[in-house]
């Protein structure tokens, strides 16, 4: 992938201070620059993780994130299975278009100014829930979201925004 890339330079920068100091590449750059870089280790994310205002198109299965996952005006259209974020999840203007079954969020889970148009089972959600300006919003009422989430097995212990 790197062989063509413009940003052929800045991954191979990161990657020669890792042989000379000894210090990891950022995994933001291993997501933007070499995916197919990302190990196992890698899909264990202690802190946050801040893709906003990337080009990324996708995050790879089993990803969890301790902290908060910021993918706010990406061209992120899915997102993996198995994804469980810590804290908050923020899909504000991406390109999303549906989330995945089992879906584990500590915190809030934004996901205004998308094209989501279903939610998906067993939805979990331990902060706000943010549908401002989405196709669920246009159609439902915040209880008609709530009732909808439980009958699917899931639920969100804080507000609803539609």
């Amino acid at each position: 992938m790197l062989k063509d890339s413009p940003h052929k330079f800045v991954y191979n920068f990161f990657k020669f201070l890792e042989k000379k100091k000894g210090t990891e590449t950022p995994l933001r750059v291993k997501f933007l620059y070499a995916p197919d870089e990302i190990t196992d280790e890698d899909l264990n994310v202690e802190g946050d993780l801040d893709l906003s205002y990337t080009s990324i198109t996708s995050i790879p299965d089993n990803l969890q994130v301790g902290g908060h996952l910021d993918l706010e005006n990406t061209n992120i259209e899915t997102l993996p299975d198995n994804l469980k974020v810590g804290g908050f999840l923020d899909l504000d203007n991406s390109l999303i278009t549906s989330l995945p079954d089992n879906l584990k969020v500590g915190g809030t889970l934004n996901i205004k100014n998308t094209d989501i148009k279903t939610l998906p089972n067993n939805l979990q959600v331990g902060g706000f829930l943010d549908l401002i300006n989405t196709p669920i919003a246009k159609k439902y009422t915040k209880e008609e979201v709530r009732n909808m989430i439980e009958d699917k097995g899931g639920y969100v212990k804080e507000f609803i925004y539609v």
